[in-house]
Parts: structure tokens; sequence; C-alpha cells
């Protein structure tokens, strides 16, 4: 699905204190006038925290806990803080791998990235199964299932987007082939407006992507 297009945060709340704090740089206010998350990428859901002083402060209570659970260890032992002073040393100036403050934790709600995905990823394989010659039961729900999505799909703007798409460009039930490749030049068109890299949309590379894995067997 596309992703939303980001806004500044609004300028007014610092001439006028009694007013809101500015949003984040980078959310996206949805039709009620409110933030919406899942309009937006994860990222950008809080303001940014210096990285410098991030990683400062990160490596300052990193190396304080190392040293409290070293010297906890000596004195549990029985041999001292000195006997250990190797050991502690080690753990000390063990590099520390510094987490990514804006990745998003698995247990987070979807952002508009990972819903976009998953609904492509969905969408693609559906169309990859879909049948060679369809009979009007399968066009009719699949177009109902499409024709649903600027009704239901959870990121506002988005949604708004793909039904203005769609009226210009209708989708194309008629069979197998015809689905997969209609899905694929939407997928491409969002991704030109994101700037990203273009899918081959023939049979041959949806099938290989969605269906039937690479030629090599590296995925059976």
């Amino acid at each position: 699905m596309a992703t939303a297009t980001e806004k500044p945060p609004s300028s007014s709340s610092s001439s006028n204190p009694s007013t809101k704090p500015a949003l984040p740089p980078g959310m996206v206010i949805g039709p009620d006038g409110k933030p919406c998350k899942i309009c937006t990428a994860f990222r950008n859901w809080k303001p940014r925290v210096d990285k410098p002083q991030q990683a400062q402060n990160g490596a300052q209570g990193v190396s304080g806990q190392q040293k409290t659970a070293a010297m906890m260890a000596a004195f549990a032992s029985g041999t001292g803080f000195a006997a250990n002073s190797q050991q502690q040393a080690s753990t000390v100036t063990a590099p520390v791998p510094e987490p990514d403050p804006y990745a998003r934790p698995e247990n987070c709600p979807p952002d508009v990235e990972q819903l976009g995905r998953s609904t492509w990823t969905f969408l693609h394989t559906t169309a990859a199964y879909y049948p060679d010659k369809p009979t009007m039961a399968h066009r009719v729900n699949m177009l109902s299932l499409l024709r649903a999505l600027p009704v239901l799909y959870p990121c506002s703007v988005c949604a708004t987007h793909l039904g203005e798409t769609m009226k210009t460009h209708p989708p194309d039930v008629s069979s197998r082939a015809a689905l997969s490749r209609w899905l694929c030049e939407q997928h491409n068109e969002v991704n030109e407006r994101l700037g990203k890299e273009k899918f081959d949309c023939s049979i041959e590379k949806l099938d290989e992507r969605w269906k039937d894995g690479p030629a090599d067997g590296s995925c059976d």
C-alpha cells in the first residue's frame, strides 16, 4: 500500500504556550485532525533524541551496570574485588552493541510500513493462486476484496490514494496473469513515488517471487 506523505510539525506551538506541543517531524495527521500512527512510520512516532548524547547516556548506563555486576560477582565468590580485576576489566571494556532506538519492537502495533508490506504480500500471493480461468464468482469476490481496501484500509491517506488510482486504472480480474500484473503495476506506482526500485511485472518473475520460488531451488 502507499505510504502516507509526511507533514512537518506545526510551528504554532512555539508561539502560543497554551497549544499542544509540536508533533514529531514526519508524523502524519489523519482526517480527524489528530496524529495518525498507522499512517506514520514507527521511527516518526516520537521526537528524535540527539544521537551522540543518546549514545553517551546509553554507554554510561551500561558501563555502570557492568561495574556493579562485576563487583557483586567478586564479593559473592569470596575472592574479593582485586582477584577479579582482570575479568572485570574485560567485562567493562567489552563492546556492547547499541540498540536502534527507532527500530519497531515486535510487541508494538504495526506502523504504516509493516502494514503496507503485509498487505502487499497478501495481495500478491492471493493473485498468484487466483485461477487462470476464474468463474464469475471468483471475479466478483476478487473485485469485492479490492474495492473494499479504499474503504477499510486503516491508513486513511493510503486508502484515499488507492481509491483514486483504482478509478483511473480499474482492477483486471479476467485471469491470474492479468490480476498479478495489475497488482504489480499498482505496487510499482507506489514504489516510484517513494523512490524505490520497480519490479519486473512479467508473469514469470511474479510467479518466481510469489508462487514458485527461484529456479535454483533455494526456497525449496
